[in-house]
């Protein structure tokens, strides 16, 4: 039997809550991510917990042990235990009794193995004992070794389900799957067949895959796949992978870590902030970052009006455009234009000059400053503003 070495495995507040469990007589078994993870050696963030103690069964193992329980999802057989100041998800073993694609009427289950049939893919339908004994009941291991992301049993039934498991399929395999090798070829299928159903999900959940997605070290492979199949521009109508891949590279030369807005802008689309509910932030970024990468303003002043960072972001996108690497000196000019403060300040025109007149001058003092290389002074350009006022 394959078994983990985790660090988390030893983690006292976790041992509170399994120790709980299993001292009202239930089982308490670590599922899902972070036993996936721990197999890659890829980090953990949380520790889901699945159990054939009812949701009522569980809130009374924690407080016989002295531990908060919080009904955060019991409609879903979820409770939260609360040990040492942190929450664990603690679910019942469940099966689908009915499904609409987008959530599902649930049922609790007698053990691991029924509730893994109702998981995704194999992968996640990894589970472990407190002492880190790994039961595998659906081959998830194999694949998990292959880095072969595979729907459960039937794919179209698994994706009929929720159609976010298209999305999620992608996701998968820009995180965890094979980057040489390809998607699985009935995964795929299943997911091609079924691009209608996401018109089904609510934006919010696609945005938020999406971002998932573009977060992933290469994305590029998982992405066209997406577009092959019609899923790209099922929810992103007008976009297309063509320099995603060219991007990555670009980000991996210059040492700038992943971003999903930066890649979005790379993707393009029709309304793609609404499309994926962005916040305002990250939709004021994204038409930056759109409407940037396609002018022709140069690196200095980009990097004045736009700051540092998201002046790489820009350079990186126009190098992606250009088919190669950002030029260190435009680079170099970009930091150094992120270090300029206009020196010409509004007080300084007044009240010689003031309203709409004083906006012009202004305008037309810091156009003359960058061209002049950020060289021209104060008084020189209050001088030529008076003239030009």
């Amino acid at each position: 039997m394959t078994r983990l070495t985790a660090e988390w495995l030893d983690d006292p507040a976790a041992k509170a809550v399994t120790g709980a469990l299993s001292a009202a007589g239930h089982q308490a078994l670590f599922v899902g991510g972070c036993v996936r993870n721990a197999l890659i050696g890829a980090s953990v963030t949380d520790l889901d917990i699945a159990t054939d103690a009812t949701p009522q069964q569980t809130t009374a193992a924690a407080e016989a042990a002295g531990l908060r329980a919080v009904p955060t999802g019991i409609e879903h057989g979820t409770i939260t235990v609360v040990a040492e100041g942190r929450g664990f998800e603690v679910t019942t073993f469940r099966r689908d009794v009915e499904t609409d694609g987008r959530r599902a009427k649930i049922a609790f289950a007698a053990s691991h193995i029924e509730d893994a049939h109702r998981r995704d893919f194999t992968m996640n339908a990894l589970y472990a004992t407190p002492m880190g004994d790994v039961l595998d009941p659906l081959g998830g291991l194999d694949d998990l070794a292959a880095r072969r992301v595979r729907f459960i049993d039937d794919p179209a039934q698994r994706i009929r389900e929720d159609y976010l498991r298209v999305l999620r399929f992608f996701r998968f395999h820009a995180w965890y799957g094979d980057p040489a090798g390809g998607l699985d070829a009935e995964g795929l299928a299943a997911c091609a067949d079924a691009i209608d159903g996401l018109a089904q999900l609510s934006r919010e959940r696609v945005g938020q895959e999406m971002r998932k997605l573009m977060s992933a070290p290469d994305p590029a492979p998982a992405t066209a796949a997406m577009r092959a199949c019609g899923a790209l521009w099922q929810i992103l109508p007008g976009a297309g992978d063509g320099i995603l891949a060219v991007l990555v590279h670009v980000e991996e030369a210059a040492g700038l870590a992943p971003d999903p807005i930066r890649r979005l802008a790379a993707l393009g689309g029709q309304d793609v902030a609404e499309a994926l509910r962005l916040s305002r932030a990250d939709a004021a970024r994204l038409a930056r970052l759109t409407e940037m990468m396609g002018a022709e303003t140069g690196a200095a002043e980009v990097g004045y009006r736009c700051g540092a960072g998201e002046a790489m972001d820009i350079l990186a996108l126009r190098a992606a455009l250009g088919g190669r690497e950002i030029d260190a000196d435009q680079a170099k000019a970009a930091l150094s234009g992120s270090l300029q403060k206009m020196p010409l300040r509004a007080a300084d025109l007044m009240p010689a000059l003031s309203g709409p007149a004083l906006g012009a001058a202004l305008d037309a003092a810091e156009a003359r400053w960058i061209a002049s290389g950020f060289a021209l002074g104060r008084d020189e350009l209050a001088e030529s503003a008076a003239k030009t006022g």
